[in-house]
C-alpha cells in the first residue's frame, strides 16, 4: 500500500530549488500549490492534485526483482534482472534554452551564473571551444520574417492552450522532486560511457512480414492460446504469430524465442502480429482498458527512414470496437501535430463509438529537473499529448452505463517523466490509471514495444525491449525444485 506524507500549500512556498527554466515572474508566481503526496510505489515517485512525477525505469525493474530460467523441468536458474539506467540518463536538455535572462541567472547564481550561461549560449552558437571564446567577433544576422503555416499556426493556438497548464502543475512535482533528492545535477555523471543499442529487436516486424504467409492454424478460442511451460526446450514449439502467448507465473521469465533471450514478466500475454493477424487476439478476451501508441507518419521519419509508419486513415482498421468491454476506457498517445489530434477527435474515436472524456500531457524532462525543450521552443516541445475516450457502442455498454456509474476522469492531467532515450519506449499508465478503473480490469497496449505484468500486448515490435541485451542481469543460488 502507497503511503503518502502531505504537505501544505505554506511549506511550499518555503521550498527553494533550482530553476528548470522558468522565468522570475514564473518561479515565484503567487499561485497556490496543489498539496502533493510522497509515494511508496516506485513508479509514482510523487503524485499531487495535477498528477503524477514518474520513474519508468523503476516500473520497469519491480516486475524482474525475481525473475526464473529453466535449465531443465527439475532445475532453474534464479535472476534479479535491471534495465540498464543508462537509456533514462537525459543530463541536458536536447537544445539549450536562450530564453534565460540576466536578471534571471542573477537571481539563482549570480554574476558566475551569468557568465556561464552567456559562455553556453556562445559556444553552442558557434561551436567552438572555451578557449576560443575571448577571439570571436559576433556578426548580426538578419533573420527572414517567415509566416507560419497552418500546421504551425494551430500548433501555436494549441500551446498557449496548454502551457500554463504544464507551467503551474508541473512546478510543484519539480520542486518537491529537488526536495526529496530524485533530481541531480549533470555534473554527477559527466564522462559516463554510452550504451549500445541492441540490433535483434529490429528483425521482430521482419518476421512478422514472413509470417503473413503462415496460415492460422484455428480461428477457435480455446486453441488460440498458448502458454510458456517448463522446462529448458519448453519455448520451442511456441507459434508466436498466430496465438496468444502467456506467461501465467507469478514471476517473471527469461526464455529463448526464436533464438533470441527475451525476458517476460509476470502474468503477461502476447501477439507478435501485424494487423492482417489480429484475429488470435479478438477471440482472446474483452478489455476494460485500451492503450495505443501508433506509429504516426511525420517528416523526419520519412527522411530518416527509421520506422515504419502507419497513414492515419488505417487505424480506423484497428478493431477496437471488438476488442472492448462495456465502457471501455481508449487512451491514444498522440504527437503535438494538431492534424493527428483532430483526427483522433473527430474522425477515429467516432468511428469506434468512443467519446473523448480529455485530453493528458506527457511533459518530457531531464535528470536534472529541465524540460527537454525549451517549452516555448518553435520547433520541438517537451511535451506529447494524450487522448482519453470511453466507448459507448454496443448494446451492453448502454446497460452498464445504466447499471454502473463510471469513474470521472478528469482533464488536463500532467505525466512528468525524464523520457527513455530508446525511440518510442513510453511509460507505463498501469499505475496512474488505478484510480479510475476497476483492480480487477483487463488491459491491453497495442502497438506495443514492450510488455508489461498483467497486461496483454500486441504488436509487430511487442518483444522489442524485453530483449536480455536491455538489462543488466544478477544471478543468485540455484535452486533445485521438488
Amino acid at each position: 500500500m502507497c503511503c503518502f506524507n502531505f504537505l501544505s500549500t505554506q511549506s511550499f512556498s518555503k521550498i527553494q530549488s533550482p530553476s528548470w527554466h522558468l522565468s522570475i515572474n514564473e518561479k515565484h508566481s503567487s499561485v497556490p500549490l496543489p498539496v502533493i503526496g510522497l509515494c511508496c510505489n516506485m513508479s509514482v515517485v510523487l503524485k499531487n492534485t495535477k498528477g503524477w512525477l514518474l520513474d519508468q525505469c523503476s516500473y520497469i525493474n519491480k516486475s524482474f526483482q525475481q525473475c526464473l530460467s529453466f535449465i531443465s523441468p527439475q532445475q532453474k536458474r534464479n535472476l534479479r534482472c535491471r534495465f540498464k539506467r543508462k537509456y533514462f540518463e537525459i543530463l541536458k536538455p536536447h537544445i539549450l534554452s536562450k530564453s534565460l535572462t540576466n536578471s534571471d541567472c542573477l537571481a539563482l547564481g549570480g554574476a558566475e551564473t551569468v557568465a556561464q550561461e552567456e559562455r553556453k549560449i556562445t559556444a553552442n552558437s558557434q561551436k567552438v571551444s572555451d578557449e576560443e571564446l575571448p577571439s570571436i567577433t559576433t556578426k548580426k544576422r538578419k533573420r527572414k520574417h517567415k509566416e507560419l503555416n497552418q500546421g504551425e499556426s494551430d500548433l501555436q493556438v494549441y500551446h498557449e492552450k496548454v502551457r500554463k497548464v504544464i507551467l503551474e502543475g508541473s512546478r510543484a512535482l519539480l520542486d518537491e522532486g529537488f526536495t526529496c533528492g530524485y533530481f541531480y545535477s549533470d555534473k554527477a555523471n559527466e564522462g559516463s560511457e554510452s550504451v549500445s543499442r541492441p540490433s535483434a529487436g529490429s528483425r521482430l516486424a521482419d518476421l512478422c512480414e514472413m509470417a503473413k504467409e503462415l496460415p492460422f492454424a484455428t480461428e477457435n478460442e480455446e486453441t488460440s492460446v498458448q502458454t510458456v511451460g517448463e522446462g529448458a526446450n519448453s519455448t520451442e514449439h511456441l507459434d508466436l504469430f498466430t496465438r496468444v502467448t502467456e506467461n501465467n507465473m507469478d514471476c517473471s521469465r527469461l526464455v529463448t524465442l526464436m533464438g533470441e533471450q527475451y525476458l517476460l514478466p509476470p502474468q503477461c500475454s502476447f501477439l507478435l502480429s501485424d494487423m492482417s493477424k489480429m484475429q488470435p487476439l479478438l477471440n482472446y478476451q474483452k478489455y476494460d482498458v485500451i492503450v495505443l501508441d501508433p506509429p504516426w507518419e511525420n517528416k523526419s521519419v520519412k527522411r530518416s527512414n527509421r520506422y515504419s509508419f502507419l497513414p492515419a486513415s488505417q487505424l480506423k482498421r484497428i478493431p477496437v470496437p471488438g476488442l472492448s468491454a462495456p465502457g471501455c476506457l481508449v487512451i491514444t498517445w498522440v504527437t503535438n501535430r494538431q492534424k493527428h489530434l483532430r483526427f483522433i477527435r473527430e474522425e477515429l474515436y467516432p468511428h469506434w463509438s468512443v467519446e473523448v472524456l480529455a485530453e493528458w500531457l506527457w511533459v518530457k524532462i531531464t535528470n536534472s529537473g529541465e524540460y527537454v525543450f525549451p517549452l516555448d521552443s518553435p520547433h520541438k516541445k517537451p511535451y506529447e499529448i494524450l487522448v482519453l475516450g470511453r466507448y459507448s457502442g454496443g448494446k451492453e455498454s448502454s446497460l452498464r452505463s445504466s447499471e454502473k456509474q463510471e469513474i470521472p476522469v478528469p482533464d488536463q492531467k500532467l505525466i512528468v517523466s525524464v523520457p527513455s532515450t530508446l525511440h518510442s519506449h513510453k511509460p507505463s499508465l498501469a499505475d496512474v490509471l488505478k484510480e479510475y478503473v476497476d483492480p480487477a480490469a483487463k488491459c491491453l497496449e497495442l502497438f506495443a514495444r514492450n510488455l508489461q505484468p498483467g497486461w496483454t500486448s500486441w504488436g509487430n515490435e511487442v518483444l522489442k525491449f524485453q530483449h536480455l541485451s536491455y538489462f543488466n542481469v544478477e544471478e543468485t543460488d540455484p535452486d533445485i525444485l521438488t
